[in-house]
């Protein structure tokens, strides 16, 4: 540090003091910087979970942007706690580890198409719901045999492997289904496209999603079918009553503006999806 003046050797050493108290300051703050670690805005950067390939919901396209309703909330909500956009930091959120992610602290908050459940409850906490999803079918366009449950009797039906989805369908709905699991929706998407399987089933939210993208808008139907209820919940640290009332806050705002319903319309619209309104947040309350 250069000084001004000199004025004598004892002001020298009693300004060096001052300055490396003022750096020891510095460096106590930034270590305390980072994500948010449960405490609403403010923070340097906010870490949020995501699914990476859920077109319509959390897609991570080519040149590394992100895109789709749930990544619409969560910026919303990030901007409401008092992140900018490159603040932001999404993080891969995969359905067997979100519960893990949070309770390790990797992220401050998940927003991944996560529905809430008892047993969920028991290692993590939720703000929301900020949708309702049902289980459905998506089917061909042209292909009017589907209308119901039931009539997967006989056919393939096609979902992702250890789906509840497709378990549902076969133990409850249709026993004689013939249950096609494969890695990704992708795979039965291109599955159904190519007539080798004849409906997928997860929640119509996802099914949504698949069928607006370009390239396939038209090609595909849901059939309308309400097979189960899906509150989608924002996943938070068990205990972190102060992020959950923020958060909770965050979402009430966001149907009262207006932007959850264009959200829901810049993303699902192109299926000509029929969403349920927006339900009231419960959680915490």
């Amino acid at each position: 540090m250069k000084l001004l003046k000199a004025g004598s050797a004892a002001a020298v050493i009693a300004a060096l003091a001052l300055t490396a108290t003022a750096c020891g300051g510095g460096e106590d703050e930034k270590s305390s910087g980072g994500s948010s670690g449960g405490s609403s805005g403010g923070g340097k950067k906010i870490t949020i979970g995501i699914k990476f390939d859920q077109p319509g919901l959390a897609l991570k396209k080519p040149d590394g942007t992100f895109a789709g309703f749930d990544v619409d909330v969560a910026r919303y909500v990030a901007r409401e706690l008092g992140y900018q956009p490159d603040q932001i930091e999404f993080k891969k959120a995969p359905s067997a580890q979100r519960e893990q992610l949070i309770k390790n602290g990797d992220v401050d908050f998940i927003v991944a198409s996560y529905s809430i459940n008892d047993k969920r409850k028991k290692e993590v906490d939720f703000a929301g719901p900020y949708f309702l999803a049902h289980q459905d079918l998506l089917v061909r366009a042209d292909d009017d045999s589907i209308t119901k449950a039931e009539d997967l009797n006989d056919k393939k039906l096609c979902s992702v492997t250890g789906s509840t989805s497709a378990q549902n369908v076969k133990e409850k709905l249709a026993p004689k289904a013939d249950l096609q699991e494969f890695s990704s929706y992708s795979e039965c998407l291109t599955g159904l496209e190519n007539k080798t399987v004849d409906a997928i089933t997860t929640d119509d939210s996802i099914l949504a999603g698949y069928a607006a993208q370009p390239g396939q808008q038209g090609k595909f139907r849901l059939a309308g079918l309400s097979l189960s209820d899906e509150y989608y919940g924002i996943g938070l640290k068990k205990g972190d009553g102060r992020l959950r009332a923020d958060v909770n806050a965050a979402l009430k705002k966001l149907v009262q503006d207006g932007s959850w319903k264009k959200a829901v319309e810049a993303n699902f619209g192109p299926a000509h999806y029929k969403n349920a309104p927006a339900p009231q947040v419960t959680e915490g309350s």
